[in-house]
């Protein structure tokens, strides 16, 4: 495989078992505390725009292809498949709350939910699930009092703030605080590949202080803009109180990787979906030699 990464960000972990190809990030591993991953476009048995690991049942894969898919990410993570919680994302900055209750929704039971695009809890042993194809995964580990948060942000959610909406939902429901926290903004566009009108440049001009616009964005000779969701979310987390040294950025771009991830901006529709996954570990640390 070759990877075109990024220079000067965090340096994603390649993992492979069982020909099953998938991210993690080092800062969230080393902590034993979760299990976690971003999958790539291999090791799954989807077919033709869906080759080959397709986390998505709306795009017109076989379901069957789809389900196996998701068994398999199970078994190399080491989580429990029944127990997976998927979002319903639609580009809000909606955060649901996960129980015990909520085991098995989204893959063998109907989710009673709708327009949600984090996804938080404090159980030992739910997999969180959220979806992408460009747009930002945001991985949260609070490690004090044992919590997890895992939202979907694109630059809709990025300029309405998903990484704080996902902060202040955590501290009201488990007394998260920032400072605390180890937040990682996962593969998705990167500032070369993100060309956006000028309406998307005065949202965020709107949102952010002046003097992080010339790095956020640059303009173009047709009129466009470059925008850097990866900074945007940097400066949103440190904004809301988490520490510089705690926050990780991806070194890997999905439109820079067509052949090892699905991306919206390569494609369009014609494509699977990649897919997100956290799930906290019981109190005994695992190692990742277990996986």
């Amino acid at each position: 495989m070759n990877w075109k990464r990024k220079t000067g960000k965090e340096k994603l972990d390649i993992r492979e078992k069982d020909n099953v190809i998938w991210l993690e990030f080092p800062a969230l591993a080393e902590t034993g505390m979760v299990r976690h991953g971003f999958s790539t476009r291999m090791g799954g048995v989807s077919e033709g725009i869906f080759a080959s690991m397709n986390f998505t049942f709306t795009r017109g894969d076989n379901p069957d292809h789809v389900m196996e898919n998701y068994q398999r990410m199970a078994s190399v993570l080491g989580v429990d498949v029944n127990r997976m919680v998927l979002s319903w994302q639609t580009h809000t900055t909606n955060v649901r709350r996960v129980t015990g209750e909520d085991a098995g929704k989204g893959l063998f039971r109907e989710r009673d939910y709708r327009d949600v695009d984090g996804l938080i809890t404090d159980v030992p042993g739910l997999t969180l699930v959220t979806f992408y194809a460009d747009c930002v995964p945001l991985y949260l580990l609070d490690p004090v009092h044992r919590a997890i948060g895992l939202s979907h942000s694109g630059w809709r959610g990025t300029v309405n703030r998903m990484g704080q909406v996902t902060l202040d939902a955590m501290k009201k429901a488990y007394g998260t605080k920032a400072e605390d926290v180890i937040a990682c903004i996962g593969p998705s566009i990167c500032q070369d590949c993100f060309e956006v009108g000028e309406e998307v440049a005065e949202a965020f001009a709107e949102v952010l202080d002046p003097k992080y616009l010339p790095q956020l964005y640059y303009r173009k000779d047709n009129g466009k803009y470059q925008l850097d969701l990866w900074l945007a979310n940097e400066i949103l987390f440190r904004e809301a109180g988490v520490k510089p040294e705690k926050i990780h950025i991806t070194d890997i771009c999905t439109h820079c990787n067509p052949k090892l991830l699905f991306s919206h901006r390569t494609t369009g529709n014609e494509r699977g979906n990649l897919a997100a996954f956290l799930c906290l570990n019981d109190e005994k640390p695992y190692r990742r030699e277990e996986i």
